[in-house]
This record gives C-alpha cells, sequence and structure tokens, in this order.
C-alpha cells in the first residue's frame, strides 16, 4: 500500500514537471486555453463572490470580538483585512476551483481516456499533456488569480459592512488600522498562494482524469479523489507557505 501511494506520487510529480516543460514548448493551445478558462471562471465567480461575504462577515465579527476583550478595538479593520487577503481568500478560491472546474476538468479527461481517445491522440503523435492538460492548468491558474483578488475585495467590503455597521466600530478607525499594518507583501504572498494552488488543483485534477480505473465507475472515483486530495495538497502547501512568508518578511513597524 505505501509503495503504491508513493508511486503514484511520483507520478503526479513526473506529470507536473512534464507540464512545466510543455508550457513553453509550441505550437501552445491558445484556443483550448481560453475556452476553460472561461468556462472554469463562469463555474466560479459567482460562487466564490458569494462565499467569500459570509467568510469576510465571520473573520470581521471573530476579530471584532476578540479584539474588543483585549482592548484593541482600534486595529481590529487591519486584522480582519490581513486574515481575508492572506489566509482565507487564496484557500477560498482554491476550494472553489478544485471542488468546480477540477471536478469538470477531471470527468472530462477521465471520459476521454475510457474512451481511449487520448491513446489514438498518442498514435497520430499529438501528446495529450500538450494539448489538452497544459491549457486546462494555465486556466486554473490565471482564474485562481484573478478570482482572488475578487474575493480579497468582496471579502474586505464584508468585513468592513460587519464592523462598522454591527459592531459600531469607526470607518476611519478600520482604515488606518487597515493601513498600519497591512503591507504590499500581503497582497503579493495572496496571489502567489492563488497561482500555486491553481497549479496544483489542474495537475491533481488532470493525472486524476488521466489515470481512471475501471470504466465510467472509475471516472467518478477518480474525481471524487481528485477533489480529496487536493484540499489535503491545500492545507499543507499553505501551512508551508505561510510559515516561510512569516520568516522571511518582517510584520509591518516591526
Amino acid at each position: 500500500m505505501i509503495t503504491a501511494a508513493l508511486r503514484q506520487t511520483g507520478r503526479l510529480f513526473a506529470l507536473a514537471a512534464e507540464v512545466s516543460r510543455a508550457i513553453f514548448r509550441r505550437p501552445f493551445q491558445f484556443r483550448e486555453f481560453v475556452e476553460q478558462f472561461w468556462f472554469v471562471a463562469g463555474v466560479t465567480i459567482l460562487p466564490a463572490a458569494l462565499v467569500s461575504i459570509p467568510f469576510g462577515a465571520v473573520i470581521a465579527l471573530q476579530v471584532g470580538s476578540l479584539t474588543q476583550q483585549l482592548g484593541a478595538q482600534s486595529f481590529t479593520g487591519g486584522a480582519s483585512v490581513l486574515a481575508v487577503v492572506q489566509q482565507a481568500s487564496p484557500l477560498i478560491v482554491a476550494l472553489l476551483i478544485a471542488g468546480a472546474g477540477g471536478s469538470a476538468i477531471c470527468a472530462d479527461l477521465g471520459s476521454r481516456t475510457i474512451r481511449e481517445e487520448l491513446d489514438a491522440m498518442k498514435v497520430m503523435g499529438v501528446s495529450p499533456v500538450q494539448r489538452l492538460v497544459v491549457p486546462r492548468v494555465l486556466a486554473t491558474m490565471g482564474v485562481a488569480v484573478l478570482l482572488n483578488g475578487l474575493v480579497s475585495v468582496v471579502g474586505t467590503l464584508g468585513g468592513y459592512f460587519f464592523n462598522v455597521v454591527l459592531q459600531g466600530g469607526t470607518p476611519g478607525a478600520y482604515l488606518s488600522s487597515f493601513s498600519a499594518l497591512a503591507q504590499p507583501a500581503d497582497l503579493y504572498i495572496s496571489e502567489l498562494k492563488a497561482l500555486v494552488f491553481g497549479f496544483i488543483a489542474g495537475i491533481v485534477a488532470a493525472y486524476r482524469g488521466l489515470n481512471p480505473r475501471g470504466g465510467p465507475k472509475g471516472v467518478g472515483d477518480a474525481v471524487n479523489q481528485s477533489v480529496v486530495i487536493t484540499f489535503l495538497l491545500l492545507f499543507f502547501v499553505n501551512m508551508v507557505m505561510t510559515a516561510v512568508y512569516l520568516q522571511i518578511v518582517p510584520p509591518k513597524g516591526g
């Protein structure tokens, strides 16, 4: 069992390396990329915007309650916005892309695999990775980066509304605390996380779609496995990237 798991992990990393090399190889499937980008964006924009509002509200309410207990209400805005931008926003985007876009990518590639379309492409000298996988992985990465900005803005506005309206905070204190604690590096790490998470979601979905087992039922199982594996990898990578960021980039004013 351990050997099989290690073998699957090695194949996943091999696919990631092959996709990374194929990104810069000609010809680039621009039309396929645009179609996949539009599809992934279409199935994730509205859910991401709707989910980010309660996320921002919950974070603002929780942080506001905690800062009130500590007597540091003036830092509510900065702390809640940093939590949304650095942590909540990339994870929301990644989970939605993996759950909506990634599952669709896995199902599409899996159905092509069991119909032996990919084997036919290989016989004709066409690389399935370059033709099908690369545009899909780039699409998930691009949508993740752009969607991360949308979720950050919507989540911040939601936190601002709930802090100012429901908790009696002042707009000036909310904005001044944000400018006092935040720095451009916080936005950079957020976008970098979204880019990496989009790559992981695309690679895992493509890998499971290229390796289904047992016909149509195997495709359904592969879709479920791709979502679960992506979630586990995302939380682990997020922990590592956050720890490295906090060690490299000092806090503002520190």
